[in-house]
């Protein structure tokens, strides 16, 4: 079960946090996306010799905790894009198809031509858009 999406500029600036669990979760759920940070700027400035192309913009794991996995796409603007999951066996290729739904969804927002690049995306479709994506994810694993 996806408990957490967020989207970070390319100065580590939050632009969009959303949780899906209780209200007292929220802050932990904020300072794992924030610790996940410096994972994501570990393995772009670097990167090991074995990882696939440097334009592969799936970094994968970023690092499990004892109830959370953290996932981690980065896009050519450097925007993070972060995924926390309870689930324990979450394929490579669900997590892959869940962040093109999300970066498309992230794209047709910033596209829009009354938001002003780097503040908070506010926008009622964008956060419809991911909820769905969100419910999309959790039937699609269980499946």
């Amino acid at each position: 079960m996806i408990v957490c999406v967020a989207v970070v500029g390319h100065q580590n600036n939050p632009l969009y946090i959303q949780s899906f669990t209780e209200a007292d979760d929220a802050l932990k759920l904020h300072h794992i996306v924030h610790c996940s940070l410096d994972v994501v700027d570990e393995r772009v400035n670097n990167p090991k010799k074995s990882s696939p192309t440097l334009n592969e913009t799936f970094l994968g794991l970023l690092y499990p905790t004892e109830n959370y996995k953290v996932y981690g796409c980065l896009t050519n603007t450097k925007v993070k894009l972060i995924l926390v999951t309870t689930d324990l066996d979450v394929r490579d290729a669900d997590v892959r198809n869940f962040f093109r739904k999300f970066h498309a969804a992230y794209v047709d927002a910033v596209s829009n031509p009354f938001h002003v690049p780097g503040k908070k995306i506010t926008s009622r479709t964008f956060a419809e858009r991911v909820s769905t994506i969100v419910k999309s994810f959790g039937l699609s694993s269980a499946g």
